[in-house]
């Protein structure tokens, strides 16, 4: 029973994790597509750079919200952290390989921080400091969500060190969904943030 409940919040986590906040609230305000527009990624950092800080907003609690959903549900049902893990990877891996969209999706980014919100909100707190301060900083949001992932196990570590190996995986998936950004970092190709962030 338990095994189908978990496989059950498995497969509902990705197909959350598929629906495409920043796709449909393009379409429904008649804006480009985010997948063939900017940096060509469907997330909230694109939608701002082709719309305004209030689209990219909605998008964002969105994308955050369909990460947090799922694995909140598992929590409260008292699952054992590695299920956690499995069903926020799941959730992200709907994002970033979404059913909807021909499994062409954006870097989840938002989403692994929505998986990690139910961990604690000082947890968010702390990647929220150090996205803004490395974004801030240096103006390359890529840069920025690589560095507060990568910070993510050691401040589990820190403060709830029995999902450290949860968050380690999921750490490993979203730097290896950035192995573009980092190439095109390290050329200095690299999109920066655009001006309407400051």
């Amino acid at each position: 029973m338990m095994l189908l409940l978990i496989i059950a919040l498995t497969i509902a986590a990705y197909l959350l994790g598929s629906i495409s906040s920043a796709i449909l609230i393009c379409k429904l305000l008649n804006l480009p597509d985010p997948r063939t527009t900017g940096s060509n990624n469907p997330g909230a950092t694109n939608v701002l750079r082709i719309s305004n800080k209030p689209t990219a907003a909605i998008v964002l609690l969105f994308d955050i919200l369909k990460g947090t959903i799922p694995v909140w549900g598992a929590y409260f049902l008292g699952l054992d952290p590695i299920y956690l893990g499995i069903i926020a990877l799941a959730a992200c891996l709907g994002h970033m390989y979404p059913l909807f969209y021909d499994f062409l999706g954006g870097k989840a980014v938002a989403t692994a921080f929505g998986v990690l919100l139910p961990i604690g909100l000082d947890l968010g707190a702390l990647l929220i400091i150090t996205w803004v301060f490395v974004a801030k900083w240096t103006r390359y949001s890529s840069l920025a969500a690589i560095v507060t992932v990568s910070l993510a196990p050691l401040y589990t570590w820190l403060l709830k060190p029995i999902y450290t190996y949860p968050v380690l995986m999921l750490s490993a998936l979203i730097i290896f969904r950035h192995k573009d950004n980092i190439i095109r970092l390290f050329n200095g190709t690299e999109n920066k943030i655009s001006d309407k962030m400051h």
